[in-house]
């Protein structure tokens, strides 16, 4: 069965870093690359029945705009490259939900950028990259 390797990508510079990493990993490997983009969600609130249909409503716009916007131009970037390229669109927490698709994809590798959109937060609660690499079922590796 041939490798895989997830790449989380959010947009960010550093994001492409870790995505022109990844394919260029991909390609030595004869490996195959899923593009993984994780849009931050808590489930942990309450809500009326009202707001929880506006709220399902907001997340599946946002998902489609994440798709149109982020994924869908960098699979499209990617084709005719030698690799095959898919792509998976999640809400959830980020380190928590590439663990997830690591493991539902079978795949080798994480590769994921050392700091994303996320900026002060993960300066105060911890990054995504500090938090895959304790918990991801599989090696990752956090380019700068």
């Amino acid at each position: 069965m041939p490798q895989k390797i997830v790449v989380g990508y959010d947009g960010s510079e550093i994001g492409q870093s870790a995505l022109d990493f990844a394919v260029d990993l991909a390609k030595a490997r004869g490996a195959g690359l899923v593009l993984a983009h994780v849009l931050e969600w808590s489930p942990y609130s309450f809500l009326t029945k009202e707001e929880i249909e506006e709220r399902h409503k907001r997340r599946t716009e946002e998902l489609e705009r994440a798709r149109t916007a982020v994924l869908d131009p960098v699979v499209q970037s990617l084709q005719g490259q030698g690799i095959t390229v898919s792509s998976v669109l999640r809400y959830g927490h980020i380190a928590e939900t590439l663990c997830k698709i690591a493991t539902d994809e079978n795949a080798s590798q994480i590769v994921v950028g050392r700091t994303g959109h996320s900026g002060l937060s993960a300066r105060l609660f911890g990054s995504v990259a500090g938090s895959l690499a304790q918990a991801s079922p599989v090696p990752v590796t956090i380019v700068p």
